[in-house]
């Protein structure tokens, strides 16, 4: 298999100009985290913050690392395959209201510091948040390939770095 590497698209613009309707509501309320990547401004942010109530859920269903893994894989790899069927049906490059990826990577940063008291779910928002826009090699060479794997994966590498951030500063701090 062979990944194209291109420049980020990420306004539906194209999809309004032609007046595709678009996936459908199950689609779309998957890969929009129920909605929340429509929100007009900061999509990627309020689907970080919308993947918190996840979090305590996770958290008071006494989740085990084992569990939030397996969880984690199952959401990567369906993310993968319908953001690449959605990308590739509608001409798309990891448009901005799919945030599963950015759920995929808070859950990712949490693993590394599984507890949910206010400063550590702040440090793993902001953590997460701030890997997620730098972008750091290799989520850098993700976010520019032209598939569902790297629309999902760059938030991956994110959420990895950003989980040894929260885990060195919760132990050194």
């Amino acid at each position: 298999m062979k990944f194209k590497v291109v420049e980020r698209e990420t306004s539906v613009e194209k999809m309004k100009e032609q007046k595709i309707q678009g996936p459908g509501a199950l689609t779309t309320a998957f890969l929009s985290w129920f909605y929340t990547g429509k929100f007009p401004k900061a999509p990627g942010t309020v689907g970080s913050l919308a993947t918190l109530p996840l979090i305590f859920l996770l958290h008071a269903l006494h989740f085990n690392l084992f569990h939030l893994i397996l969880l984690i894989f199952v959401l990567y790899v369906s993310s993968v395959i319908v953001t690449q069927q959605v990308q590739k049906t509608y001409g798309l490059h990891d448009p901005q209201w799919i945030v599963i990826d950015e759920v995929i990577g808070m859950l990712i940063t949490w693993a590394f510091v599984p507890t949910v008291d206010f400063p550590t779910l702040f440090l793993v928002f902001s953590t997460f948040r701030l890997f997620d826009i730098i972008k750091f090699w290799p989520a850098s060479y993700f976010d520019r390939l032209h598939h569902g794997i790297g629309t999902i994966t760059d938030d991956v590498v994110s959420g990895i770095y950003a989980g040894i951030s929260c885990m060195l500063i919760e132990h050194f701090i």
